[in-house]
């Protein structure tokens, strides 16, 4: 605001008047333009009035500490009373207190979505592990001759992998970039982390992979084991 109405100017002593206000105000200082409301919100330039400029008698005190804050509250209280024993003081929260209170209703959608997240994982772990076992049984034949021919248990079960591990890791790749398109788009809504975070994005491929490794492994143990005679009898 200093920029716009003052360019190239010192602003500090100048004096300007609020909407609905009939007083001028006296500019004592300049503040950053910053989040005001919520913290997810774009930042926009806010007026700070001088408690000698509009008394209230109501306010907010912010301490700033080096050590823990949480251990010099009662601290605080005592300077306070010092100075006056009759101020009635209502509420003594830290800076990590007010962020975790601010981010009560996000923690909650978070926590939906991780069980959400769960629960789509388990179900796309049961259905890789139904396609799979489906597959390897209308293998049966194909595999028993493979067998018979003279690939080994480890073989089998390799390929049964591979094939499985393949449609995985396409969907993996799929993902992930969805995930940096996505996460550019989201990341006004996010606090402490960036919408393209590497690691997290890293820990959740990791995951999938091993739960899909899991689904995949199991039927491709069970194609190792069959008997090519039962399974050429069979077919």
């Amino acid at each position: 605001m200093a920029a716009e109405y003052w360019p190239k100017q010192d602003p500090l002593g100048k004096r300007l008047q609020l909407p609905g206000s009939k007083e001028f105000l006296q500019i004592v200082g300049i503040a950053k333009t910053a989040n005001y409301q919520t913290l997810g919100e774009p930042p926009q330039p806010c007026v700070y009035i001088p408690l000698r400029q509009n008394f209230s008698d109501g306010m907010i005190l912010y301490v700033r500490s080096a050590r823990n804050p949480s251990t010099i509250l009662a601290a605080v209280q005592s300077e306070i009373h010092n100075i006056d024993p009759g101020l009635p003081l209502e509420d003594f929260r830290t800076g990590t207190k007010v962020i975790d209170q601010a981010l009560w209703w996000s923690k909650i959608d978070v926590g939906l979505l991780g069980v959400f997240g769960l629960l789509a994982l388990g179900l796309a772990s049961v259905g890789l592990y139904g396609i799979m076992a489906y597959s390897v049984n209308q293998r049966r034949r194909e595999i028993g001759v493979r067998m018979a021919m003279g690939a080994g248990q480890g073989s089998v079960s390799l390929l049964v992998l591979r094939q499985g591990m393949a449609v995985v890791l396409s969907g993996v790749a799929v993902g992930v970039g969805l995930a940096f398109l996505l996460g550019r788009a989201l990341s006004r809504f996010l606090y402490g982390v960036s919408g393209n975070d590497l690691l997290s994005i890293a820990s959740a491929s990791l995951v999938l992979l091993v739960v899909a490794l899991v689904a995949c492994y199991l039927p491709a143990r069970s194609a190792s084991r069959v008997d090519p005679l039962v399974a050429l009898r069979e077919g």
